[in-house]
């Protein structure tokens, strides 16, 4: 699983957030209220949907695979179909998560961006410091098309300090075949 744990922090350039999940007691969790389980909190895009089917898959087994915790899932709204958002509230309640959708208007002062892929990319890169609220302190990235088959828990609990650990394995610099893809290095935006 390729994984990205991130120290964040707030910002007043979040949108709108929504909570789409709301279990009989109006909370913001779609598990019971007698699940005590420690929160986890995980984080992943998808557009199209193909990719939408895979988080499908992901979503199920990183839920299987963390018995210890309760999944929180966070996922970017701008890029999901009205039918995967419409599927989603039954499909938290069916496996047992809890889900939020952060919306994130491109900012003025950045080039816009036109080709797709790119502005996923960033979403998942530039902007993890104001998607998520100041009380979510550590979140892992999961690709929607990875399949998680360890307990994320282990992850979850790696003391990590006060650092910020990016881990992003397609990017290496050893890669020749993804050289087409470091616009960072082509670059302004």
């Amino acid at each position: 699983v390729w994984a990205l744990v991130a120290a964040l922090r707030t910002s007043s350039q979040v949108q709108r957030r929504e909570r789409l999940c709301l279990p009989p007691s109006a909370s913001s969790s779609s598990s019971s209220s007698a699940d005590k389980r420690p929160l986890i909190h995980l984080f992943s895009i998808a557009s199209g949907h193909l990719y939408e089917r895979l988080l499908r898959i992901m979503m199920l087994s990183a839920v299987r695979a963390t018995p210890r915790y309760r999944c929180k899932f966070w996922l970017v709204g701008n890029f999901l179909s009205p039918r995967f958002r419409a599927q989603l509230p039954r499909l938290a309640h069916r496996l047992g998560f809890d889900y939020e959708l952060v919306w994130y208007a491109w900012p003025r002062w950045l080039r816009p961006q036109h080709e797709k892929q790119r502005l996923i990319w960033a979403y998942k890169i530039l902007f993890l410091d104001v998607l998520f609220p100041s009380d979510v302190e550590r979140i892992i990235f999961i690709d929607s098309d990875q399949v998680v088959r360890g307990d994320l828990g282990e992850l979850w609990e790696l003391a990590l300090g006060s650092r910020a650990v990016y881990g992003f394995v397609p990017f290496c610099d050893d890669r020749p075949e993804m050289d087409a893809y470091r616009f960072w290095k082509r670059g302004f935006w």
